[in-house]
């Protein structure tokens, strides 16, 4: 049996614990029947209107000395508003400890004895977020998601306002304390729980992200925005700023990129454990307008959703969509995995099979760039390969009186062009080794020097070996596929030279996998599904972008990702310092691969050309222009159910264009700009009555 002091050392530790607080839903029953607003309470205990909401919605809990004078206020408010059908209490402490104690089954309610009602349990949830009144969201889909990681209860990323409120996914807010950029990341990384699991069981965890409003900004000590003549993007703090000194001060890193709209604060990993927080900062244009519309400028809340979202289907962002789209490569891909040294018996870091490794590969001379050190130091003059999109309009002297009548052009994009050609594609992973004269496979990924001149292709179709798909004229370096669709026309095909790779995969797989889901899963959540009838599916995606602009926001970064990840592989050198034959910064990295580059997008192009040929086989249509993923036909009606060849069954013909929302197929785009563009307007045609559609697609960045 206990003892004595044993008894009364519980009960003091009872006594001495901090006051316990109603439930949530009590707490603003008893505001509401004193007539106070969440404002004028907030001004009583001398915090923000969004913690008096977060308290009513259980979200966070006051901290001493607010927590006792809450805790006053509700005991009095408690005994002049009891509950209705519960007998008045002298405290709602008293009403709380009663209510824990009681054993569950006098708690049930009957018809001759009604109980006082659960309310934390009968009362609405309130939202915790700032409601925007621009945005509508429809029912999500619900995806079967991973457990949440224990380590990271509130998601992978948080939006802090001037107010101390930082927003997370699911209508999570939280309170920050933080005045300085130094306690800013000390509390995202000991107090916050914000965070995101690896990706891959030999990556690691998603640094967590905190995205900074202008408020938040200046708070911290920052400048609401950055000036210079420099593009805004690449603005940095300088160096004697006085946040930089404190950042230096408190011992923790900045990046060779500095402190800008993508600031990385760390301290070198101990061990396992990683110490790094990732800043955005909305006012310095860390979202920009093309690959994230309208999300700067929309409410804290909504920023945490749209970000959220992209965060759980692609990434945390770690920067630019091209750079989030180069890193989500790398964390399906990591280069080392545990191996066990046989020597000594410890787990040492090993290559990771099917990774691009941990240290940079220099391209064959035709693979690369004119201003690389591989080609300025051995004085290169054999040529590159010239592997990228089409840009291509049909001579106007080439159409046919009845394509000039014809009253519309209707274009049709490929949905994610590049990210389909990227499925199941065979790429080098080794350096790369010279042959003369080699015997071509179609199974090697490299770049062949090879005579393409002979191969004849009808002049009313666009070369499949040039992106302004103008005839070859010689010998010229080509990519894998593009030698592969010459043999597939029925030409025979004798390479001079080669740059093989001996070890090959489907590096990016993984890569692909994730996106098309990403991608599917956000256009549903749209109202673009697969199930749709081919004139539903033209009438969805004719609306997609109103339904949920928080939504269109993630599809537009998921698209953004795609390009940009593909085209950061060839990132060119900037900045008005660089010398021709310096390495730049982007060298360094194992993902500056453009052979990989080259390899997408021949592929995405010989897959267009190869629907071209189709579509005129089976209709005898041809293209009037071709834009990147995008292509143009002439149409006797606004709608590409005009022309598009279906079988007497009603289904589409295999091996044509198809309309349908998964990567590669086709859906309606604008065409009037892109037309512009390949100046085939310019040359005199122009549709009798009407150009359906309005934006062009734009063409691969760099």
């Amino acid at each position: 049996m206990a003892s004595e002091e044993e008894l009364f050392a519980s009960v003091d530790a009872l006594l001495n614990e901090e006051p316990r607080l109603p439930p949530p839903a009590e707490r603003a029953r008893l505001r509401e029947a004193a007539g106070i607003t969440q404002a004028r309470l907030a001004t009583a205990l001398k915090t923000t209107t969004q913690s008096v909401k977060n308290w009513e919605n259980g979200r966070s809990e006051p901290k001493s000395p607010r927590l006792d004078a809450y805790q006053r206020l509700l005991n009095g408010w408690a005994a002049k508003y009891p509950a209705p059908g519960a007998a008045a209490t002298a405290s709602v402490a008293a009403s709380v400890a009663a209510a824990s104690t009681e054993p569950a089954a006098s708690r049930v309610e009957t018809a001759d004895a009604p109980q006082a009602p659960a309310v934390a349990a009968a009362a609405p949830a309130r939202p915790a977020i700032r409601p925007a009144a621009t945005l509508r969201r429809p029912a999500m889909k619900k995806a079967a998601q991973p457990a949440a990681d224990p380590r990271f209860p509130h998601g992978p990323l948080a939006v802090l306002d001037g107010d101390g409120c930082a927003y997370g996914v699911d209508g999570i807010v939280l309170d920050c304390p933080a005045t300085t950029v130094v306690e800013l990341v000390e509390w995202t990384l000991h107090e916050s729980g914000v965070g995101a699991p690896k990706l891959n069981r030999y990556g690691k965890d998603s640094d967590p992200l905190i995205v900074l409003t202008a408020a938040a900004a200046v708070k911290l000590g920052l400048p609401e925005r950055l000036e210079g003549h420099e593009q805004r993007r690449s603005l940095r703090l300088p160096e004697d700023h006085p946040v930089v000194k404190q950042v230096v001060k408190a011992k923790w890193r900045l990046t060779q990129r500095g402190f800008g709209p993508w600031a990385r604060i760390y301290r070198k990993a101990q061990g396992r454990e990683r110490q790094c927080v990732q800043l955005a900062i909305l006012s310095w244009d860390a979202l920009d307008e093309w690959s994230w519309p309208g999300v700067a400028e929309m409410e804290p809340a909504d920023v945490a959703r749209v970000l959220g979202v992209y965060a759980q289907r692609v990434i945390t962002p770690r920067g630019s969509t091209a750079v989030s789209g180069l890193e989500l490569m790398t964390a399906l891909r990591p280069p080392t995995r545990a191996v066990q040294d046989p020597q000594t018996g410890n787990w040492v870091p090993g290559h990771h099979p099917g990774s691009l490794g941990t240290e940079p590969m220099d391209p064959a001379p035709p693979e690369s760039t004119p201003e690389h050190p591989v080609v300025v130091d051995s004085g290169w003059s054999g040529g590159f390969l010239n592997e990228e999109a089409y840009q291509w309009v049909r001579d106007v002297s080439l159409l046919t009186d009845e394509e000039c009548t014809l009253p519309y052009a209707v274009g049709l994009d490929l949905n994610t062009a590049f990210l389909a050609a990227a499925a199941r594609l065979v790429v080098g992973l080794s350096a790369p080794d010279h042959f003369v004269g080699p015997k071509f496979s179609p199974k090697i990924p490299g770049s062949w020097l090879v005579d393409l001149s002979h191969v004849e292709v009808d002049p009313r179709l666009p070369s499949p070996f040039t992106p302004d798909g103008t005839r070859p004229t010689g010998p010229a370096w080509y990519q894998t596929h593009t030698v592969a669709y010459a043999q597939e026309l029925g030409y025979n095909v004798r390479p001079l030279e080669a740059y093989l790779r001996r070890e090959t995969g489907a590096y990016l797989d993984p890569w692909h996998d994730r996106l098309k889901a990403a991608y599917v899963d956000t256009l549903a959540d749209l109202g673009v599904t697969s199930d749709l009838t081919h004139a539903e599916f033209l009438a969805a995606m004719e609306r997609h972008k109103d339904v949920d602009p928080a939504m269109a926001a993630v599809l537009a970064a998921i698209k953004a990702t795609v390009k940009g990840g593909i085209g950061k592989l060839r990132e060119r050198p900037q900045g008005k310092k660089y010398k021709e034959g310096e390495r730049w910064p982007a060298l360094q990295r194992p993902t500056w691969r453009p052979d990989i580059r080259a390899a997408v997008i021949s592929k995405a192009r010989i897959n267009m050309h190869r629907k071209l040929r189709n579509m005129a086989t089976m209709t005898g249509l041809y293209p009037l222009a071709v834009l990147s993923d995008c292509v143009v036909y002439p149409s006797p009606g606004d709608s590409p159910l005009d022309f598009l060849p279906y079988a007497a069954s009603g289904k589409p013909q295999p091996g044509g264009f198809r309309l349908g929302s998964t990567p590669g197929l086709a859906k309606l785009e604008g065409v009037q700009s892109m037309l512009w563009a390949v100046g085939l307007m310019e040359q005199g045609y122009n549709p009798a009555r009407h150009i359906k559609g309005g934006d062009a697609v734009l063409d691969e960045g760099e």
